[in-house]
């Protein structure tokens, strides 16, 4: 496929504001590519270059990308500044900008995937300048439709609207013509999470060929998620016999080691976090413990966490989260080292483990793991039967400065990628009538008045996820509970994100449109003092029926290690709802 017809099916997706039809674009995309295009062209139109949890970054600013736009349209630095901010969009400026006789060379989507992961790869001294004159270069060799998307997607702009979910409904209807095989597609992506692979496999090798897709080390498996109940009383009624761990407030990691290295990359370990993201040079301390397993090949899930083996005292989340970082790694490992609490076993020395029933996994993970004091431990697990112990553990782990408790079905399989009541959350904020915090997107801010003004922000949008409609609905206004500190974070985090008009995938209001938008990639944890019913806010909005939204909203926590798609769903808004009324009976 030329690129500028890739760029073509790019313009269509982003103009229309129905899923269905976004949906069916990139289905008739997928069936005009080449087997060896489609995972590339996958990646492009997600706005990036590989599958998400391996770390290839442009690393080119919009600075670096103002330069190779002036080389481009032969313009000064300081005017494709203040051109941009005009616009809001530097493709769109660009697009704008470009001679309209400037036409395409003819370059292949290859040619051009292949150029951009070498502008990628290149690093080094010098570095900065050749980034620069290469995209330069390939910015003048294309038409202004094709400099639109490219001069996007290295800023990770590209603003489609779409995401993984839509692409799975692609991948069914490009081989079916329905959804009919979207549970297939989806098992296949849940357990390998490589979603230009799964949709390369289809295409070239027929649907079917995704029941072959298997757990592979060095390849994430989509993480397990928990439902929640109200009480002790609902989890004993409804597993009577449960196993049941700590909640600990830290970060989920998936720990991948094969002794011989993965198939994929000459590497024998991997740490992903929930979101997928390679995390793998951040804690050499985890690294190490896996290497010294008495194993061939192993996955493990755990939260990590700063901790004091002395006192046994567990360090505030905060602390844990300075050990995300891509610099001054060593010294900050000394400073503050990290344990992971094991809590469950995927994979083993060749063999899937997630089939198998929660138990059994468990036990294999005690005899792997011990209760050796290392960098990994297995979590504490006590098995209960009757809700009284079960309230009494919960106390306990409340009393110790724990989030709270998971129970869990002690014949359950592992469900990857699956919120199930196999595993159900138990946790309580004793100043709230609303029993957990809420992941929020951060959709648009409000530029601020007076004092807030000096921030440029005066109150945010926040959003929650609708998986049935692959989109964001809102649930609250917040501007209060924020410091001076946390409001500067908050504008800089959003000025890297911020886009020209409301994305796609935003169902808000015209009585909530915000002063700048925000494309979804800021996940924040809000702790409210209940849900209620709201004419105003979109979440679970149908028709004559009310919305849900946040009373007394404040932010808590960045969550750095959670996907948009991984926010609070509309569904769980819905069941918090139902929980509170139950609580406060």
């Amino acid at each position: 496929m030329k690129f500028i017809k890739f760029a073509e099916y790019l313009e269509r997706i982003e103009t229309t504001a129905s899923r269905n039809d976004m949906t069916n674009i990139l289905a008739e995309m997928l069936n005009e590519l080449s087997g060896d295009e489609i995972d590339k062209a996958i990646y492009l139109a997600l706005g990036r270059l590989t599958a998400q949890y391996i770390s290839l970054e442009f690393n080119m600013s919009e600075k670096l990308m103002f330069r190779a736009v002036g080389q481009v349209i032969g313009a000064k630095t300081e005017d494709v500044v203040s051109g941009y901010k005009k616009v809001g969009d530097l493709g769109e400026y660009l697009f704008k900008e470009s001679p309209i006789q400037d036409a395409s060379l003819g370059h292949t989507l290859t040619e051009v995937y292949d150029r951009l992961v070498s502008i990628a790869k290149d690093e080094g001294s010098g570095s900065q300048d050749r980034k620069i004159a290469a995209m330069a270069d390939l910015l003048s060799t294309v038409s202004p439709l094709e400099r639109r998307y490219l001069c996007r997607i290295p800023l990770k702009k590209l603003r489609l609207g779409c995401s993984d979910m839509t692409v799975l409904d692609a991948i069914s209807i490009c081989a079916t013509g329905d959804k009919s095989v979207r549970k297939e597609v989806e098992r296949a992506y849940n357990v390998s999470a490589d979603i230009g692979l799964i949709a390369k496999i289809s295409r070239v090798s027929g649907v079917t060929a995704l029941a072959n897709v298997e757990v592979t080390p060095g390849i994430p498996i989509r993480p397990a998620a928990a439902e929640r109940l109200p009480d002790a009383e609902s989890i004993i009624e409804k597993f009577g016999e449960v196993a049941v761990e700590p909640k600990i407030d830290g970060f989920r990691l998936q720990c991948h080691y094969q002794r011989l290295g993965f198939i994929s990359e000459n590497s024998s370990v991997a740490l992903y976090s929930r979101n997928l993201e390679d995390m793998t040079e951040m804690f050499p301390e985890i690294s190490h413990a896996l290497k010294d397993l008495p194993v061939d090949s192993i996955i493990i899930e755990g939260e990590c966490v700063a901790f004091d083996p002395g006192s046994g005292e567990i360090l505030p989340f905060q602390d844990t989260m300075q050990r995300r970082r891509k610099h001054d790694i060593a010294s900050k490992a000394k400073k503050l080292p990290l344990t992971m609490f094991v809590f469950d076993l995927l994979y083993y020395d060749g063999q899937n483990f997630m089939q198998r029933p929660h138990k059994e996994r468990r036990d294999a993970l005690v005899e792997l793991t011990g209760d050796q004091e290392s960098s990994l431990r297995t979590i504490e697990e006590v098995v209960v039967s009757s809700s009284d112990d079960l309230r009494e553990y919960f106390n306990r782990q409340i009393d110790m400065g724990r989030e709270g408790i998971m129970a869990k079905n002690l014949d359950s399989p592992y469900t990857p990628g699956k919120r199930t009541k196999n595993w159900v959350k138990l946790k309580r904020d004793e100043t709230s009538k609303l029993q957990d915090t809420i992941d929020c997107v951060v959709m648009g801010y409000k530029v601020g008045l007076g004092k807030r003004n000096d921030f440029g922000i005066g109150a945010f949008l926040a959003g929650v996820y609708d998986e049935s409609g692959d989109r964001f609905l809102t649930v609250s206004n917040i501007g209060t509970g924020l410091t001076d500190a946390q409001w500067h974070e908050f504008k800089s985090r959003c000025e890297r994100l911020k886009v020209e008009e409301k994305p796609s995938n935003y169902g808000v209001p015209d009585s909530l449109n915000q002063d700048v938008w925000v494309g979804p990639g800021i996940v924040v944890e809000i702790m409210a003092d209940e849900i209620t019913r709201s004419p105003l806010h979109t979440a679970r909005m149908k028709g004559e029926e009310l919305g849900y939204a946040l009373r007394f909203p404040r932010l808590i926590n960045w969550r750095d290690d959670k996907s948009p798609e991984q926010a609070t769903t509309v569904k769980e808004i819905v069941q918090l709802f139902n929980l509170q009324k139950h609580i406060n009976k």
